[in-house]
């Protein structure tokens, strides 16, 4: 049986009619932890996943509305995943613009709008964190190579430098001055153009709430969830790998491709397995997620053990 790409599954008209049903869902509280993409305690009590019977390419059912909304790791916000939910609520998402520059040929502010206009498809992605718990998520948006293709990269262009909106006075997380703010992420041009990588607007069917990263942000769904930053508000193409935020504050676990590996443990734990939120079992953790038939072609002839 042929493997159905994600890109295939499910089209928007037919989510969209289902927000009365997802509307009126409730909310779950998580403990919380310190890493990357947070989560190492007990997942969430098991609650009911959507009725409609979806699922992701590989057959897993998606996650719930409320796990996906109140099982958050935001540290913009709170190191508390239980509090995310509650302090994103004074977020303002709207009215929003993405400054895109750098080796282009044509710089562009994007307003919300503006991405909008782009395009919308439903992306049912795995998401796996580098804390070894994972997610079935089925987010909204467009390939991010499309927006890119807008505005011409240049030649010298080797790299996508992403950073997320600076608002100490809305995210108060970022008052903490341990961390180097803003959040900065990056991806090589040639990843940043595949077509798995998405630029999410939304999930289930509504738009993307603040503590999941709206109105909008990255989703590379190979790779650890840390690099799939947040509330994104510039984006910059250039010649040179940029240093991530996780890597300014711990080189020797965080490196840049964060590509999923189940052969190259984080130097504090094991990445074999990972636990799916709202499951007591654990699972085998896939190379690149599962992925690997779309994306390994990006990595021939690298050593994955030394580029982590």
């Amino acid at each position: 049986m042929r493997k159905i790409p994600s890109s295939e599954i499910t089209p928007e008209h037919t989510y969209l009619s289902r927000r009365a049903f997802l509307g009126g869902a409730g909310a779950l509280s998580a403990a919380a932890l310190l890493a990357a993409c947070g989560g190492g305690t007990p997942a969430p009590a098991v609650t009911p996943r959507p009725a409609d019977g979806r699922t992701d390419d590989l057959g897993d059912p998606l996650n719930s509305l409320e796990q996906i909304s109140n099982y958050n790791n935001y540290y913009e916000f709170t190191t508390d995943k239980e509090g995310v939910a509650r302090l994103a609520q004074q977020f303002q998402t709207s009215p929003w613009e993405v400054q895109v520059g750098g080796m282009v040929g044509k710089p562009r502010t994007f307003g919300l709008e503006d991405l909008l206009a782009l395009g919308q498809e439903e992306r049912i992605y795995r998401l796996r964190c580098v804390e070894a718990w994972s997610m079935v998520i089925p987010w909204s948006g467009f390939p991010l190579g499309r927006l890119l293709a807008a505005v011409e990269p240049q030649a010298g262009a080797k790299y996508v430098r992403f950073e997320t909106v600076y608002r100490p006075e809305e995210m108060p997380g970022q008052r903490d001055r341990f961390y180097p703010w803003p959040y900065v992420e990056g991806l090589r041009l040639d990843e940043a153009m595949h077509d798995l990588t998405l630029l999410a607007t939304g999930l289930y069917g509504q738009g993307l709430a603040p503590q999941n990263g709206g109105p909008v942000r990255l989703v590379v769904p190979w790779k650890y969830g840390f690099k799939s930053i947040k509330a994104i508000a510039k984006i910059d193409l250039v010649a040179e790998a940029p240093t991530s935020l996780w890597m300014a504050l711990a080189p020797n676990e965080y490196g840049f491709y964060a590509n999923v590996n189940p052969e190259v443990d984080h130097p504090r734990w094991s990445q074999a397995s990972e636990r799916r939120i709202g499951e007591l079992r654990r699972r085998p953790t896939l190379p690149f997620n599962g992925y690997a038939d779309e994306v390994a072609a990006l990595y021939a002839g690298m050593d994955l053990r030394e580029h982590y």
